[in-house]
């Protein structure tokens, strides 16, 4: 039978399951555990994978960090008093570092029982700054997915392993941008020579040297900046996180074996649509760097192509899409890439972006720290980098030459005026150069595998409406004005 016709319950598939979530602490896997627990109770238990010092910090950090979140709000108004025990029953919560071999466990018994237990592994570890330093971007992105991938291999169970990356692993491709992978020392611009234990000898290298010349805190988290932007440029990639992203799809693919592999390259995540509830967010991508930016009346301009596409898919769609291929693929031994996105089938133009926010912010000013309401401006639209640079020497750079006159006129009065000021515009500068490529990315990504997922038929209509991940069913305007933006400002600002 043809995966096609293949008529898939994710609820029975969840029934009894035991799950390894990696990177459990982070955004999309919080949703992704609040999900299960919510609409599954059956499932037989997930194991949390925290960096901790012991299982007891780990397992307060649970508490604390996860389950105090807003976020289990739902969960709680179900479960009452009785969501310990369903906690307490479900969820074992496992100190961890997948940067160490065998994930760096330390409770022997507990390790036991993950190995023959656990029927599935979802790697979400990541660190997303796009200017990460160079090991630690390596040792999480890259260098822990052979760690994660060594674990599974010694899980008696397991029938299915799930990583999620990024669709921008494609670098600053436009056009269509396929479904496929990377393949071993592939590069996007060509240079040959990428090799990902060459990379790992230069950072232990340059790290050795800074400690031999006794170099600061500071210069070293700086230098391994820098060294991952340079590291990143040379093979095609625009950062540091999708460079390291893409080694460690690399390694996936190379090594799963016959380990039933599903990559999932969302798009920009953005605020949940639905569920538990609409708008919960509570980091700021990309997208939202630029509406936070302008809502507070720090940003009076857009930087971006407004004829580009701007790919944003909510979270709790790249969730149930995640769910969907692990009920889908469990047990078949093949690598299946899913692009969880919105540009081909239902494309968000950039030129909606300042007319969404400015609608925003005018019709509902954002109120400071001070109780002074924030008054915002028409946003005047930059639309190629000459122009950011044109907008920039009028506005900044013409006035703190004249800034730097007075001070010397002064006897250096100004001093700290002008660092400040010269601060804020280096910042600005290098804000605009690490997010120009996805302000003018022209790249649209074919979803096939995405849509033969959705057109799967799931056993119930409940089910069909609980795991919906289709992008065309969004109206843009409503889910900004009315759920993204509100849940921006309530969670983030």
């Amino acid at each position: 039978m043809s995966t096609e016709t293949e008529i898939v319950s994710v609820l029975q598939y969840l029934d009894n399951k035991s799950i390894l979530v990696i990177g459990a602490a982070g955004f999309l896997a919080n949703i992704f555990v609040e999900k299960i627990l919510r609409v599954a109770p059956n499932v037989k238990k997930l194991y949390l994978l925290l960096r901790a010092s012991t299982e007891k910090s780990a397992t307060q950090r649970f508490k604390d960090e996860i389950l105090g979140k807003d976020l289990y709000r739902v969960l709680k108004e179900k479960y009452g008093p009785n969501l310990n025990q369903l906690t307490s029953e479900k969820v074992t919560v496992v100190s961890g570092d997948i940067s160490l071999e065998d994930l760096g466990l330390q409770d022997t018994d507990l390790e036991h029982e993950m190995i023959h237990q656990v029927d599935a592994i979802v790697n979400l570890a990541a660190t997303t700054k796009f200017d990460e330093r160079y090991d630690i971007a390596l040792g999480i992105n890259t260098l822990g997915v052979p760690n994660v991938l060594n674990f599974a291999k010694r899980c008696a169970k397991i029938n299915i392993f799930v990583q999620v990356s990024t669709a921008y692993v494609c670098g600053e491709k436009s056009g269509l941008i396929m479904e496929t992978p990377y393949r071993m020392g592939e590069t996007l611009n060509g240079t040959t020579g990428l090799d990902i234990n060459h990379e790992k000898k230069l950072v232990e290298e340059k790290l050795g040297q800074l400690r031999v010349t006794e170099a600061s805190p500071e210069t070293i988290t700086q230098t391994m900046k820098d060294m991952g932007l340079t590291r990143a440029r040379t093979y095609g990639w625009p950062n540091t996180y999708v460079f390291t992203k893409a080694m460690g799809e690399m390694i996936v693919g190379a090594k799963r074996g016959n380990l039933p592999l599903v990559l999932i390259r969302p798009s920009i995540i953005t605020s949940t649509i639905k569920e538990p509830f609409p708008g919960w967010t509570e980091v700021i991508r990309t997208i939202d760097t630029l509406g936070v930016g302008y809502g507070k009346g720090r940003l009076t301009c857009f930087l971006g192509d407004l004829n580009a596409v701007s790919d944003v898919m909510p979270a709790d769609m790249v969730v149930n899409s995640m769910l969907v291929s692990m009920a889908v693929q469990a047990g078949k031994q093949k690598e299946t890439i899913y692009h969880v996105g919105s540009s081909l089938r239902n494309p968000l133009k950039n030129e909606k972006l300042p007319e969404i926010a400015y609608h925003c912010f005018t019709t509902k000013p954002w109120t400071n720290k001070e109780g002074k309401v924030v008054r915002v401006k028409n946003i005047e639209i930059l639309s190629s980098m000459a122009s950011f640079h044109r907008y920039m020497a009028i506005h900044y750079l013409i006035p703190l030459k004249g800034l730097a006159l007075l001070n010397i006129v002064l006897c250096k009065l100004l001093d700290k005026s002008l660092k400040d000021f010269h601060r804020k515009i280096n910042f600005a500068f290098r804000l605009v150069e690490l997010y120009q490529p996805y302000l003018f990315f022209n790249g649209v990504f074919d979803d096939t595998n995405t849509e033969k997922l959705q057109g799967i038929v799931l056993k119930t209509e409940a089910e069909t409406e609980m795991f919906c991940f289709d992008p065309t069913v969004i109206n843009w305007d409503d889910y900004f004005v009315d759920i993204h933006v509100p849940g921006l400002v309530k969670y983030v600002f």
